[in-house]
């Protein structure tokens, strides 16, 4: 049997500030790092759970461009809603930090200068995206075009919200500068970089040889994708105001990269919690007697399952013993995406629910329903009739009619106290083994971060309780009086034995279901008139948790009905918030107005020198979609030029081909192979490019 922890460091991925983030990133990283969370804080273990605000990045910058202020008023302005979003949709973080924090720059910085000062980093020039207007160099999500999967005119340089698919900026078609729309150079320039190829062997053994047995399969699949592919030296550094400066000489206008920056906030975010509560941080990142536990969705397990733990290994702390990754979660038919209008944002979900009347049973009705659907295993779905279906056939028929029977015919039936338990019939005997099964079974599937299923184990013990009771029939054996209407003696051990053992089922499900439904676990509490206490974990399974002869609270609301009439609003909300943000979206067709170009003087275009060639060789860039490597006969000498157009034409159907060079261009490398010109090209409305003609032998000049 595997020794259980000393302690617990739970972390959920940073939400960049930028924005307000939607019901799909509550469900995959943070909404189950609660659950969990709440389940060990039962069972009074050492677990601190931190989070924070990532607030460093080309997000944070775009998102200054867009509102035509500063990052810093940006960050401020989401970090405040991000955590009270948080905090009003039950999230229990022990701290949620920021990455602007000045404890968080010193933390990170003192990272980045451990590895480069014990030559763990290498130093390198390459090129990379700039945009000539605004004299800055482009991050991938500085630079958008049209998607070569789908065609979406809105695509970013590191992937498409429309499709999913992950890009790079040299596979967009017709890219430009988010900044000033003009298309973007490639420039020199030196960065730092993580080499993640030497390591390979390491995170070979420590993720398929070590974890094979209890990561996820979708964790373990694709770290397996990425190390057979060749893992490839990553920048830890970026050319960019805003951000942690590279704390070395001569490194002016760069800052850590944010993939790099963002997961040490995990661990400034530990250092701060336990400056707040006079602990010492270390132990949670340096013992190995700590289970250090990711919370993510799929988009960063490349992040927390192969870069951070390199980077954790090379800085001497542990290694995460468990990256339980949730998939994606669509939402009526699409993918859910803040950019494109089709979101529930959490700040909308508790604006028009939560900060009503009863706000707090909605609140533990999202939480029930995104458990309920969760992407585990696969993608899923939300759906605003799912949600009421949910609710009202779960929540209502089931967990709050048996908590509201057994309430109203205990103070009916029982002068409103909990009533002796005379005797125990077979049924009740299997009542009370059916609860200590549940509150085993549901420990053990929190545990293997299987909550869904935990969490149908809660639900199915109040059925459970449900068709006890309805077997029973207390209200029918009431019937049974005397000449005066007084109920018979052994009639009301029966109605007594029914009701408590039912008294006890609810005292179990405000522990069972707390992890899940806080707020219906302490409305619970209430009605029992008992301390938090008793959800304590050690308690669950128990069948004398409520005293005999105990006054209790006449039942109290704990889940309302969800009306046809909010489902019809919900949807029809989505559909005009999605068509508003269509009427603002880019253009369809991807051709740039020719406005956004620069008028150049006849002396400017002269500088060009353009001569007709020939294409004699041509085959594919490996690892690069959108490159063909061309050999072009120019009369006096033959050219390698690699170039943009493997996506629109097939290397075998090229082969002599006329076409025009410029040819005075700097050479320019690209996947390894220098170039050396640049063939013109014709792109039409439906973005697919076009040989410039030249009917004419190569090697002529053209003006």
């Amino acid at each position: 049997m595997t020794k259980e922890p000393k302690r617990y460091l739970i972390t959920s991925a940073l939400p960049y500030a930028n924005g307000p983030k939607h019901i799909g990133h509550l469900a995959g990283a943070y909404l189950p790092a609660d659950i969990y969370v709440r389940y060990l804080r039962a069972r009074k273990k050492d677990v601190v759970y931190v989070c924070g605000s990532d607030e460093h990045g080309a997000a944070i910058t775009i998102q200054a461009l867009k509102e035509n202020t500063t990052p810093r008023e940006i960050v401020d302005k989401y970090h405040a809603l991000l955590q009270q979003n948080m905090h009003d949709l039950g999230i229990s973080f022990d701290i949620y930090h920021r990455t602007s924090s000045a404890l968080h720059h010193e933390t990170a910085q003192a990272f980045f200068k451990k590895l480069n000062d014990a030559g763990l980093l290498e130093q390198k020039e390459t090129e990379q995206f700039y945009d000539e207007a605004s004299n800055t160099f482009l991050a991938d999500r500085y630079i958008t075009g049209t998607c070569p999967v789908c065609s979406y005119p809105g695509a970013f340089g590191d992937q498409c919200e429309k499709c999913g698919t992950s890009l790079s900026p040299e596979q967009l078609i017709h890219p430009r500068s988010t900044i000033s729309g003009n298309q973007p150079i490639k420039k020199q320039t030196t960065h730092w970089y993580l080499p993640l190829q030497k390591y390979e062997s390491f995170l070979r053994e420590w993720i398929l040889d070590n974890h094979a047995a209890d990561w996820k399969a979708n964790v373990l699949g694709q770290c397996k994708s990425w190390l057979d592919a060749g893992l490839q030296p990553r920048a830890v550094t970026r050319d960019l105001d805003w951000g942690v400066k590279v704390p070395v000489p001569n490194a002016d206008g760069k800052v850590l990269y944010v993939w790099f920056d963002a997961p040490i906030g995990y661990i400034s975010a530990t250092k701060q919690w336990a400056a707040d509560n006079q602990k010492d941080w270390a132990p949670y990142w340096n013992d190995a007697d700590t289970s250090l536990v990711h919370f993510i969705g799929k988009d960063n397990i490349v992040f927390h399952c192969i870069i951070f733990p390199v980077m954790l290994h090379l800085h001497g702390n542990i290694l995460p013993a468990f990256v339980p990754s949730n998939e994606f979660m669509n939402l009526e038919g699409d993918k859910m995406s803040t950019s494109r209008g089709w979101s529930i944002e959490m700040d909308e979900y508790i604006n028009d629910f939560v900060k009503k009347e009863n706000g707090q049973t909605m609140v533990d009705a999202l939480r029930y329903y995104l458990t309920a659907i969760a992407p585990e295993t696969k993608d899923s779905e939300f759906t605003w009739k799912g949600f009421q279906d949910a609710v009202n056939s779960e929540l209502v028929a089931v967990l709050g009619n048996f908590v509201n029977r057994t309430f109203v015919l205990m103070h009916k039936l029982c002068n409103g106290k909990v009533p002796k338990l005379h005797s125990l019939t077979a049924e009740g005997t299997q009542l009370l083994d059916q609860i200590k099964e549940t509150a085993s079974g549901t420990g053990s599937l929190i545990e293997q971060f299987k909550f869904r299923d935990a969490l149908f184990e809660v639900v199915d013990l109040a059925r459970k309780g449900n068709k006890f009771m309805q077997e029973q029939e207390p209200w029918i054996v009431a019937k049974q009086t005397d000449d005066n209407g007084n109920i018979l003696p052994e009639a009301q051990q029966k109605i007594d034995n029914c009701l408590h053992l039912c008294l006890q089922l609810t005292a179990n499900l405000a522990i069972l279901m707390h992890p899940f439904l806080p707020n219906a676990a302490n409305t619970l509490c209430h009605m029992m008139k008992v301390v938090p206490r008793i959800l304590e974990w050690e308690n669950a399974g128990r069948a004398d948790l409520l005293q005999t002869g105990y006054s209790l609270r006449a039942p109290e609301l704990l889940f309302r009905k969800m009306e046809d009439a909010e489902v019809t609003q919900q949807v029809e909300k989505l559909k005009l918030k999605s068509a508003a943000v269509k009427t603002n979206a880019i253009p369809e067709s991807p051709t740039p107005s020719p406005a956004t170009k620069p008028t150049i003087t006849f002396d400017d275009f002269s500088k060009i020198d353009l001569k007709t060639g020939i294409i004699t060789k041509a085959e594919k860039v490996q690892k690069a979609d959108k490159l063909l490597k061309l050999e072009v006969d120019l009369g006096t000498e033959t050219r390698t030029i690699v170039s943009g157009i493997a996506l629109h034409h097939a290397p075998e159907k090229i082969i002599g081909r006329k076409v025009v060079v410029v040819t005075n261009l700097a050479p320019r490398t690209m996947r390894g192979i220098e170039s050396n010109g640049m063939i013109l090209m014709a792109e039409d409305a439906n973005g697919t490019l076009h040989f410039v003609g030249a009917d004419v032998s190569g090697g002529c000049n053209v003006s």
